[in-house]
């Protein structure tokens, strides 16, 4: 018998031990849990004839033979647990499913205008709807700001100067070698010294073996 609920959107989670239900918000998606109610006509017998069955199945899942024959059953006994159960245990089941529906009520609200269940996070109390049906304004105001103020930043940002030095790429040539020198006080190819010496006019800085100034053309080498 199909049970009749105020919402659809639930699992039953109930075994031959007892009953119990999970109830999920129309928006959100987070769920309720009702508490468990014990089965009366649960029985010892009938919990070992249920363990039976999974050692019969682990042993022929473990075997050669019949190996996709037996998985398939498993995922029957899984997926239609709750056949075979004794008439009692189906009217305990659906007296439990009535008593978890009343204990669930009281954790979610319906909507007048999208006929929604949702969660108390989802629920406008100020309007008497769901937020997506009423948004709460101070939280469209938080968020509103919040963007804005972001979009602000990335504005300010976009045309402010923050780096006002020159970019220069300079490589140092070795005046014996002629090659790339490097960093270092030496050559990294020939070995040569680069460190500078002072034009004796101006007081210009020049690569050693330089033969005239480069700021006033002073002969170097006399």
């Amino acid at each position: 018998m199909a049970l009749q609920a105020f919402s659809d959107n639930f699992s039953d989670n109930s075994t031959e031990a007892g009953f119990q239900f999970t109830f999920f918000c129309d928006l959100c998606k987070e769920g309720y849990k009702t508490e468990f109610i014990a089965s009366k006509t649960y029985k010892r017998a009938g919990l070992f004839k249920g363990v039976g069955k999974l050692v019969s199945l682990g042993a022929s899942i473990a075997g050669e033979s019949g190996r996709g024959r037996q998985i398939s059953r498993g995922t029957d006994i899984l997926t239609n647990r709750h056949q075979g159960m004794s008439p009692k245990w189906h009217k305990e089941h659906e007296k439990a499913f009535e008593q978890a529906q009343n204990e669930a009520k009281g954790h979610f609200y319906r909507c007048p205008k999208c006929k929604k269940w949702v969660c108390e996070m989802d629920w406008n109390e100020q309007e008497g709807l769901c937020v997506d049906c009423a948004p709460r304004i101070n939280v469209e105001i938080a968020a509103a700001k919040s963007q804005k103020a972001i979009r602000d930043i990335k504005s300010k940002a976009a045309t402010t100067q923050v780096f006002t030095g020159e970019i220069e790429s300079k490589q140092t040539l070795c005046p014996r070698c002629g090659k790339p020198a490097g960093e270092g006080k030496f050559c990294n190819n020939c070995g040569a010294s680069l460190e500078l010496i002072e034009c004796p006019k101006c007081g210009a800085k020049n690569a050693i073996g330089t033969r005239f100034c480069g700021e006033c053309g002073t002969n170097m080498i006399e």
